[in-house]
C-alpha cells in the first residue's frame, strides 16, 4: 500500500482553532521554507476564517497574503477551505461571483479546494466543483460529519457518489468537531471507498481526544491523506500533532517518510510565534467531552469564547453550550460548521442573553428556515419557523437559483476604491467591512488590531501604563495627540491641556463613570457617577419604551423615523453581532421620538438606541 500523506494546518486551521485566526502573515513567512522541505502533500493556508479575519483584525490584503504564500513555497500544494455557494462569506452568493472568486484564486496560488456546504446540500457545491476543474485545480469535496437521527453511513455514501459524478479528485470526511470515533471512521472509510474510487482524506479535531485514534482507523481502512497541524498549534480543538502521527506511522506500512527533526525544528519557531498572541487564548482549548454533547467545532469554540469574553459574559458560556444543541434540533439537526455553526452560536447567545428563547431571531436564521441556505437534514420545529417567518413560502430549488448576476453592480459599487477583480471580491464578502478596508487603504491608514505586550499577561502583577502621547484617526484624517497637563478638576469636569498636531488647546472631558484605584493591587475601587448626560452621549435605559441591543455589536441600520408610529414587535434596528445579524424589535406600540444612533455606530446593551413614547 502506498504511504500515508500528510496535509499540515498550521498556517490555518491550527490558528484558527487556537488564537482566533489572529496570526499575521509576517510570522507565516520566515519559516516557509523549512515547511516547503518538508514533503507535506499540501499546506492549508487559506479560506475558512482566514479572510475574515486579514480583512476585519489584521488589516492585511487576504490576497496579497495568498500571493506571498505562493511564492514563498514554490514545491508544496497550497490548500484552500471553501464554503461551496457561500465562499468565504455568510450568504450564498450568484453563480458569477463564485465562478470568479475560483478562478482569482487559482490564479493567485491555491491548488487544492477543499469544498463543502454546512447542510451537505450537493446543489451548493456544485458551481464551485465545476469552477475548480475548469481552473485545472484539484477539487476534493468535503462531507461534513455530524450525528444526530438522521445523519448515517448510507447518508454519507450518497453524499459520496455525488462529489464522483461531479468530477472531484478527493473525498474529503471533514470532522471539524471531533465527534468521529474511531471504529465508525474505519466502516465510513471502507464504505466510502467501495462506493467510489477517489482516495480518502481524513479531517478530524482532536477536541474530543478521539482524533489520533481515528485517524489510525482511518488509514487502516484505506484512507490515503490525514490531517495534522505542527506541535505548537496542535491538540485540543486544533488537531492531533503532525510528528505524533509521524511517529506513529513510522516503520509501518503507512510510513509517512517525514522528518521528525526537521517538524521539531518548525515547531519551535512557532512556539515562539504563538506567545505574541496570547491576549487571543482561549479557555476553550484543552481536551473537552462536552462536544460529544454540544457538537461545537473547534474553530467556533475559540471565537465563542472571546466573543463572550468581549460582551463580559464569560460566565454564560456552560449556558449557552447547553442551549446549542436545542437550537440545532429546532433547525433540523444542520451539522455546525460555518456558516451554521455561527447561525445557531448566534442564537443560542442571543436565547441566553435574552433570557427568552427566541425573542430576538437574527436575520441568518430567518432565512435558514425560508431555506435560503437550503435543504434542511431532518425537520425543523414549525412552532419556531412559524414565529420566525410567518406564512412565508419556503424555498424548494436551489437557493442560488433566486439570485440574479451580481458581479458587473459589485465592480459599479466600489469602481473608484478597487483596484482590481480581486479588490471587488472582498468587497463581495463583506460589503461594510470590504469598504472601510479598501477607503483605509486608500487612505493609507490601515493599521492591525494591537497585540498586548507580553509583560502585561500576568495581569495585576505586570506593569500598567497611560499614555501621554497618542495618535487618534478619525474619519480617515490622523491627528496627534500630546497630554500635557490636567487643570483643577470640579465634581464632575476636569481640563486638559494638550497640543494637538503641535497647537495647544484646553480639553474639557466630563466625567460620566470613574473608577479611582486606591493603594496598588490589593486596594478597592470607588466608582464615581456624573450627575449630568454629557453632550452626544446615549441616555441609559429608563423606561420600557427605550430600545437596546440585546448583546454589543454595529449598527447595520435603521428602520425608523422620528414621529413614525411603530408597533410592539415591529423591526426598528438592524445590528450585527458575532457576524451575524438580527432585527431589534419594538418592545411597545407607540410613537418614535428620539433615535440615538446612526448606520455603523459600535453599541452595547447599556445605551438606549431609539425611544419610543408608548400609546
Amino acid at each position: 500500500m502506498a504511504k500515508v500523506h500528510i496535509t499540515d494546518l498550521v498556517l490555518r486551521d491550527g490558528h484558527q482553532s487556537l488564537i482566533a485566526t489572529r496570526m499575521q502573515t509576517a510570522d507565516m513567512l520566515p519559516i516557509c521554507a523549512k515547511l516547503d522541505s518538508v514533503g507535506f502533500w499540501s499546506l492549508e493556508a487559506w479560506g475558512g476564517a482566514t479572510f475574515d479575519a486579514c480583512v476585519r483584525f489584521l488589516k492585511e490584503d487576504p490576497w496579497e497574503r495568498l500571493r506571498k504564500l505562493r511564492k514563498a513555497l514554490p514545491n508544496t500544494r497550497i490548500q484552500m477551505l471553501l464554503r461551496g455557494q457561500n465562499l468565504l462569506g455568510y450568504r450564498h452568493y450568484s453563480d458569477d461571483v463564485v465562478r470568479a472568486f475560483v478562478q482569482k484564486s487559482a490564479d493567485n496560488g491555491v491548488d487544492v479546494f477543499r469544498i463543502f456546504d454546512a447542510m451537505n446540500d450537493l446543489r451548493n457545491m456544485q458551481v464551485s466543483i465545476e469552477a475548480v476543474k475548469k481552473a485545472g485545480k484539484h477539487a476534493e469535496g468535503a462531507i461534513c460529519y455530524t450525528t444526530s437521527p438522521v445523519h448515517d453511513i448510507p447518508h454519507f455514501v450518497k453524499l459520496a457518489r455525488g462529489f464522483a459524478e461531479l468530477g472531484c479528485d478527493t473525498i474529503a470526511i471533514k470532522d471539524m468537531a471531533g465527534l468521529l470515533t474511531p471504529h465508525t471512521a474505519f466502516e465510513l472509510v471502507k464504505a466510502l471507498r467501495k462506493a467510489t474510487s477517489l482516495p480518502v482524506h481524513t479531517h478530524s479535531h482532536a477536541t474530543s481526544g478521539l482524533s489520533h485514534m481515528t485517524h489510525l482507523k482511518a488509514v487502516e481502512a484505506g484512507a490515503s491523506i490525514i490531517d495534522t497541524c505542527i506541535g505548537a498549534f496542535a491538540e485540543g480543538a486544533s488537531h492531533p500533532t503532525t510528528q505524533s502521527m509521524v511517529a506513529a506511522l513510522a516503520g509501518t506500512e503507512y510510513d509517512t517518510g517525514l522528518s521528525l527533526p526537521l517538524l521539531e525544528e518548525i515547531s519551535a519557531y512557532f512556539r515562539e510565534v504563538r506567545k505574541k498572541y496570547w491576549q487571543f487564548e482561549s479557555d476553550f482549548t484543552g481536551v473537552d467531552t462536552r462536544v460529544l454533547i454540544n457538537q461545537v467545532p473547534g474553530g467556533m469554540i475559540s471565537n465563542l469564547a472571546n466573543q463572550l469574553k468581549e460582551q463580559s459574559a464569560l460566565d454564560k458560556m456552560d449556558a449557552v453550550l447547553e442551549e446549542i444543541p436545542r437550537v440545532r434540533e429546532d433547525l433540523g439537526y444542520p451539522p455546525l460548521v460555518t456558516p451554521t455553526s455561527q447561525i445557531v452560536g448566534t442564537q443560542a447567545v442571543l436565547n441566553v442573553m435574552t433570557g427568552a428563547r427566541y425573542k430576538s431571531i437574527t436575520q441568518e436564521v430567518k432565512l435558514y428556515l425560508q431555506g435560503g441556505y437550503g435543504t434542511t437534514p431532518g425537520k425543523v420545529n414549525e412552532e419556531v419557523r412559524q414565529l420566525a417567518i410567518g406564512n412565508v413560502d419556503v424555498v424548494s430549488c436551489r437557493p442560488a437559483d433566486l439570485i440574479p448576476p451580481e458581479l458587473d453592480k459589485l465592480r459599479n459599487e466600489v469602481d473608484s476604491l478597487a483596484k482590481c477583480d480581486e479588490d471587488v471580491l472582498t468587497y463581495a464578502m463583506f460589503p461594510d467591512l470590504g469598504r472601510t478596508f479598501l477607503q483605509e487603504r486608500a487612505a493609507g491608514s490601515l493599521k492591525p488590531e494591537p497585540l498586548l505586550p507580553i509583560e502585561a499577561r500576568n495581569g495585576e502583577g505586570a506593569a500598567r501604563f497611560a499614555a501621554d502621547e497618542f495618535n487618534i484617526t478619525l474619519h480617515g484624517e490622523t491627528y496627534h495627540i500630546k497630554l500635557s497637563a490636567s487643570g483643577r478638576a470640579s465634581e464632575t469636569q476636569r481640563p486638559y491641556f494638550v497640543t494637538v498636531d503641535g497647537v495647544s488647546e484646553e480639553v474639557l472631558v466630563e466625567a460620566l463613570n470613574e473608577v479611582e484605584i486606591a493603594g496598588g493591587h490589593h486596594g478597592k475601587a470607588k466608582k464615581h457617577t456624573g450627575k449630568k448626560q454629557a453632550a452626544g452621549q446615549k441616555p441609559r435605559p429608563a423606561h420600557k419604551g427605550h430600545v437596546t441591543a440585546a448583546m454589543p455589536g454595529a449598527i447595520v441600520d435603521v428602520l425608523v423615523k422620528a414621529g413614525q408610529k411603530v408597533n410592539a414587535g415591529d423591526p426598528v434596528l438592524v445590528i450585527e453581532a458575532m457576524k451575524m445579524e438580527n432585527e431589534v424589535q419594538a418592545p411597545v406600540s407607540g410613537t418614535v421620538t428620539g433615535i440615538f444612533t446612526a448606520k455603523g455606530e459600535s453599541v452595547t446593551p447599556d445605551m438606549a438606541l431609539i425611544e419610543i413614547q408608548p400609546e
